[in-house]
């Protein structure tokens, strides 16, 4: 009896692969670039953070600009989730060395990360490109990442075990539906209607803030910090968020109160970034 043939995978155009990694730096840099944000870096002010600005997130994204492309390889290329987590470990080390040890970009190391994999892998795969399936794509890993050990020490799981909420790893595990269901529909909502791309990129960040139990803004200021931070954005899009005429002053004002309380939505942040590039993924 002759042996049932498996339909071949042709190879992912190189071009086509790199173009990823470019995506995930260009989307980095756009959320840098975004202002304002509350508590957040952006090119005019380092917002709650005393030890970094917006050249050290440039240091940062130089470092790390090969990362996202022999990423997005792994994933073209089938590649295991020890070897994705290889790179992402080699990634963080370009990017303290770059920063001289500061955290810029450990969050969108690993969201990121798995999101251009995952991107590389659809379309290797010759499955759907769209968002929401990269996303899905994510859970590919699920049982990996769970077993993965955890970085005990670093603040956001110190705050994790603290407070009792889920973190990266379990939004990853289940294919990232705070991007699928909350994120990605609020940027389409606001470009489709109008909102320039710098106002759509704020009112999503805001409905971010609204919702996710950010563990940046756990730990800098606890579960009160938290839920301040969260009746605040979720006051400012009670009173029309970007799509009312005064935004980006209110915005301003409520950067201000945010640089107070030194709170910064650092995993909201990151988040944001992934949304964008899903988006012009999806055009690639």
């Amino acid at each position: 009896m002759s042996a049932v043939l498996q339909p071949r995978v042709a190879p992912l155009p190189r071009t086509a692969v790199a173009q990823l990694g470019r995506l995930a730096i260009a989307s980095l840099h756009t959320e840098l670039a975004l202002a304002p944000k509350p508590g957040l870096v952006t090119p005019f002010d380092s917002g709650s953070h005393d030890d970094m600005e917006a050249g050290t997130f440039l240091r940062s994204l130089f470092a790390l600009r090969h990362y996202f492309s022999d990423i997005a390889h792994a994933g073209a290329d089938d590649a295991p989730f020890d070897v994705l987590r290889r790179h992402g470990i080699a990634a963080e080390a370009a990017m303290r060395h770059a920063t001289g040890g500061i955290n810029t970009h450990r969050g969108a190391i690993f969201s990121l990360g798995l999101l251009v994999a995952a991107a590389a892998a659809c379309r290797r795969e010759g499955l759907s490109t769209s968002g929401a399936q990269v996303c899905l794509a994510v859970q590919r890993w699920s049982q990996s990442l769970q077993d993965a050990p955890l970085d005990a020490a670093s603040p956001g799981q110190r705050a994790r075990a603290r407070h009792g909420v889920a973190g990266v790893r379990e939004q990853a595990a289940a294919g990232y539906p705070v991007l699928r269901t909350l994120a990605l529909p609020t940027l389409r909502h606001a470009l489709a209607t109008g909102l320039t791309r710098d106002a759509a990129l704020c009112h999503t960040l805001m409905t971010l803030v609204a919702e996710l139990d950010d563990l940046n803004l756990l730990h800098r200021g606890g579960r009160d910090g938290l839920d301040w931070a969260r009746a605040q954005a979720a006051a400012f899009l009670a009173a029309g968020g970007a799509f009312a005429p005064d935004w980006r002053p209110r915005l301003q004002q409520l950067g201000a109160a945010f640089v107070a309380r030194r709170l910064s939505p650092g995993g909201s942040a990151d988040l944001l970034a992934c949304s964008w590039f899903l988006l012009q993924q999806e055009a690639a």
